[in-house]
């Protein structure tokens, strides 16, 4: 009997509809021998060479929508996903799918804690996207149900697998010397806040796409944060009727000395010659090493079009000699090295923390969320300490006592108002 990994899609949105589930049809149709090399990981790729991998289900809110990327589905594959629909639809896959191997979770940011602990209660592996949650806490919950599973929680960081990203890792920092200090940022479309997401209230700009950068960040230094402080502003999606944050910047302090600025923005206008635009930059002791994300060098324009740009490395389509396009790019690759480790564990047997290097771990993602959820409470008390005219004075201190918030505008409450702790275990 050929061995399979029967995979679930939770979500197929802007994220889950594409990158996901073309992903899963390459994987459906060819297995995943042919991709490891691009990840370093092809001395698995005999073991793996036999593995079937089968997307069984694909769920979304509105039946509408899960019955057309089931369609879709089919018509790449010429296999048909069995479609669900409602507020928790993994619920039904779990229940009809006692064998599943992987809940991949594509849904809201905030929406990502009920179906990874759902999963890992049933003993199945999750391969969610950024953040992991937006909660510390919550993160914690995650990390403790994996472990007594032994099961695997990929968090997609595909900036990770960026060849770009990769030189840096493992090459330019060397040349720069120590870290000094740093910008990144990812500034998404109007498009977004205003249309493709209805949960834009529910996150923020820093939540939703700064997570790529301080696990990148992550990735070369391996150092914790000591300190941040966060502000945002709210002009231009009030004018909709959108109360949510245009733009959010976040300085984090790390125990190596360097300080990285993240700026995150969902408000480009459509006009901008490109889906986004990204990039950063870290100054080194000695030297610097600049990474513009968005303009590769690649540029065209046309009569009505105006000049574009795309990023042709992130995710492209190899036309085959049957006319049917392959799917690749480095959006792809961290969904491919979290299905290695969950290979591993099922056909190879082995545990969860011998598989551990091979992909962007939940206990990684750890370090994320703790940045995501200290910066959400700065940036709220600073935004309203702006708007009353006192500065923006609050900062999160990060210990070996856990998480404080540090507020001097509550000093006339006393000293002890002044240091709230929102988390009483080191990071």
């Amino acid at each position: 009997m050929q061995p399979t990994i029967q995979i679930a899609l939770v979500g197929a949105g802007m994220f889950g509809g594409d990158v996901h589930l073309r992903a899963y049809a390459d994987l459906q149709r060819f297995g995943i021998a042919g991709q490891l090399a691009r990840v370093g990981l092809d001395k698995h790729a005999r073991d793996l060479a036999p593995v079937k991998f089968d997307l069984v289900a694909v769920a979304t809110r509105s039946e509408k929508s899960a019955h057309k990327s089931a369609a879709a589905f089919k018509e790449w594959t010429g296999h048909e996903p069995k479609a669900y629909f409602g507020d928790a639809p993994w619920d039904d896959i779990l229940r009809d799918f006692p064998d599943l191997d992987v809940l991949a979770v594509a849904t809201p940011d905030h929406l990502h804690t009920q179906p990874i602990l759902a999963a890992l209660a049933k003993g199945v592996h999750v391969l969610t996207e950024k953040p992991m949650c937006l909660s510390i806490q919550e993160s914690d919950e995650i990390i403790a149900a994996a472990k007594e599973k032994n099961c695997v929680v990929a968090v997609d960081m595909h900036k990770r697998y960026d060849p770009d990203h990769l030189r840096i890792r493992d090459d330019i920092q060397n040349r720069i010397g120590e870290p000094l200090y740093g910008t990144a940022y990812l500034e998404e479309p109007l498009e977004v806040s205003t249309s493709t997401f209805k949960w834009v209230e529910s996150s923020d700009p820093f939540s939703y796409v700064g997570p790529h950068w301080t696990d990148l960040i992550w990735s070369y230094y391996k150092s914790k944060p000591v300190s941040l402080t966060a502000v945002g502003q709210k002009k231009r999606l009030i004018r909709d009727g959108i109360n949510a944050y245009d733009a959010v910047q976040v300085r984090v302090d790390f125990e190596n000395g360097m300080s990285i600025c993240f700026n995150n923005n969902w408000i480009t206008p459509a006009d901008f010659e490109g889906p986004v635009n990204q990039g950063h930059e870290i100054v080194g002791a000695d030297g610097k090493v600049e990474s513009d994300q968005q303009y590769r060098g690649f540029r065209w324009w046309n009569q009505g079009g105006g000049s574009r740009t795309s990023n042709n490395h992130f995710t492209r389509d190899v036309t085959r000699p049957d006319g049917s396009k392959g799917y690749i790019g480095y959006g792809v690759d961290s969904l491919t090295v979290g299905l290695v480790a969950i290979s591993r564990i099922k056909f190879a047997g082995e545990s969860r923390d011998a598989v551990a290097e091979l992909y962007p771990t939940a206990e990684e993602a750890r370090i994320t969320c703790a940045l995501v959820d200290a910066a959400a409470k700065v940036r709220d008390l600073n935004f309203k300490y702006l708007n009353e005219g006192k500065g923006a004075t609050v900062t999160a201190r990060f210990g070996d006592d856990g998480i404080t918030i540090v507020d001097p505008n509550r000093f006339a409450d006393g000293v002890d108002a002044v240091f709230e702790k929102i988390y009483d275990r080191p990071l």
